[in-house]
């Protein structure tokens, strides 16, 4: 069981930095949904779903490629050079790019065009830090990828509050600052505020560049870039299932009325971020595990095992959040203009832990390269939320689109076990993990949509949810919890 634990111990160190990050959107959810109208956050909300398009492109895939090829003794020394230098060229020529088509960007994405700048420093910049965060993991060193991500989020954090808070105030009292103030600028603040972290990360991780041995592997190049291509396929397909959402409900509602209710839905879909930030934790220290244990005997067992522990903490969550969903809006979202969209929660949380389960599944196809299977099920998944939303939208707004995302990782949970079983099997325990899943889903939309607000009912449910999965897995976590 040391292996595990070591696994869960790393599990941990990268959760911790890659959570506290994305806690940065709970963390400013009341901030925002203080100051700023639901329109006004609806435009910052398809900005940055923008933003999460753009920044898989400029991966392309290539940080899997990393991790496939970087524990590999023929290509261990060339590697990171050559994923490195393939991304800053491919940087290099996008800010170039944008800079000269600046204005049709504004007109395709519907984003001002006095926001475009921002936008395209901060995907430059955050596309030149993701091979060093990937070396860092690569090499197993959790607390230094830990300080830096945290410390981006300190910078971003203290800076929206000064920006948005305090700047007002102090320009009032202070000639110097009242120079620099801005009335009414606390959407481009909020952008200024993201691109001066990204500049300190960047920034941070120079000596990264400085010490890198800048040879250039053409034919391992091509090798990455085939391997990555499927991954950046899928990308995309993720990309349209976790954002774009947002931007269709933009283009799809009224426009007197669909900012608004893009800032209401992506405000309440923050709540089921819980979900998304366990399963992000859990996928940042499971990847490399997964490749570097791919040769082990029980490389199989150990995978399944690892899936079942995943949904026993996914579904406590899931029963948990929705339970106290809405104790948390009042302390997240301030302004209850917001809550009318607090009935996509249960629906975005079952959502999110389908996708989990997915990328515990997707084991598979990135062991046994035959990663072109994570474009087909991508592709699929967007196909199921573009069809549903083009058809939910104009009828039920952004409950259509939460319905798209759960029935989009639905779907792509249930292919990527179906070809798994067929091209690398795994002895999942379909039968209790289908147990967890049914039972948590249940109790948890019975409890939502019928019982809402009856917290002396809601406790029982998790007090039974705990008993149950105590009684099915008492030996097993009796014996990963013992010191080895």
């Amino acid at each position: 069981m040391a292996l595990f634990q070591k696994l869960f111990k790393q599990t941990f160190i990268y959760g911790v930095a890659t959570v506290v990050p994305r806690m940065l959107s709970f963390l400013l959810l009341p901030l925002y949904s203080a100051y700023l109208p639901t329109e006004g956050f609806g435009e910052v909300a398809i900005v940055f779903s923008w933003m999460a398009v753009f920044n898989v492109l400029l991966a392309y895939g290539m940080e899997t490629s990393f991790f496939r090829f970087f524990h590999q003794e023929k290509y261990s020394k060339e590697v990171t050079a050559t994923s490195a230098i393939s991304l800053m060229g491919s940087t290099a020529i996008f800010l170039m790019l944008g800079f000269i088509f600046m204005e049709q960007i504004s007109a395709a994405t519907a984003i001002a065009s006095h926001y475009i700048l921002y936008v395209l420093l901060i995907l430059a910049l955050d596309a030149l830090s993701t091979i060093p965060f990937a070396w860092l993991r690569a090499t197993e060193r959790p607390g230094t990828f830990a300080i830096i991500k945290i410390g981006n989020v300190a910078v971003n954090l203290g800076l929206n509050i000064f920006f948005i808070v305090y700047l007002p105030k102090i320009a009032s009292q202070n000639t110097f600052f009242e120079t620099i103030y801005i009335p009414n600028f606390e959407i481009a603040y909020i952008f200024i505020a993201n691109l001066i972290a990204s500049a300190l990360t960047l920034l941070v991780m120079l000596p990264f560049y400085f010490k890198l041995p800048y040879t250039f592997n053409s034919s391992l190049w091509k090798k990455m870039l085939n391997y990555g291509a499927p991954i950046l396929i899928a990308g995309i397909g993720f990309v349209i299932n976790e954002v774009f959402d947002k931007i269709l409900l933009g283009w799809l509602l009224p426009q007197d009325i669909a900012k608004s209710e893009v800032g209401a839905y992506a405000a309440c879909y923050r709540l089921a971020l819980f979900m998304t930030l366990f399963a992000t934790a859990f996928r940042m220290g499971i990847e490399p595990f997964f490749f570097s244990h791919a040769k082990e005997k029980d490389a199989t067992k150990t995978y399944a095992l690892i899936t079942r522990y995943f949904v026993v903490f996914g579904a406590v969550i899931l029963v948990t959040v929705t339970i106290f969903a809405d104790l948390l809006k009042l302390l997240l979202i301030r302004d209850s203009s917001y809550w009318d969209a607090m009935i996509v929660v249960p629906m975005i949380l079952i959502a999110n832990f389908f996708l989990g389960i997915y990328h515990n599944l997707s084991v598979w196809y990135k062991v046994n390269d035959r990663t072109r299977f994570a474009g087909y099920i991508s592709i699929f998944g967007a196909i199921v939320t573009l069809v549903l939303n083009f058809w939910l939208i104009p009828y039920y707004s952004y409950v259509g689109s939460a319905i798209a995302t759960m029935a989009a990782y639905g779907s792509m949970m249930l292919l990527s076990l179906y070809f798994g079983r067929k091209y690398y099997p795994i002895p999942y325990d379909l039968k209790r993990i289908g147990g967890y899943l049914l039972i948590s889903i249940s109790f948890s939309t019975v409890y939502f949509y019928l019982f809402r607000n009856n917290y002396y009912l809601g406790s029982i449910l998790i007090l039974i949810f705990f008993a149950l999965i105590y009684y099915a897995e008492k030996d097993q976590l009796k014996l990963l919890l013992k010191k080895s």
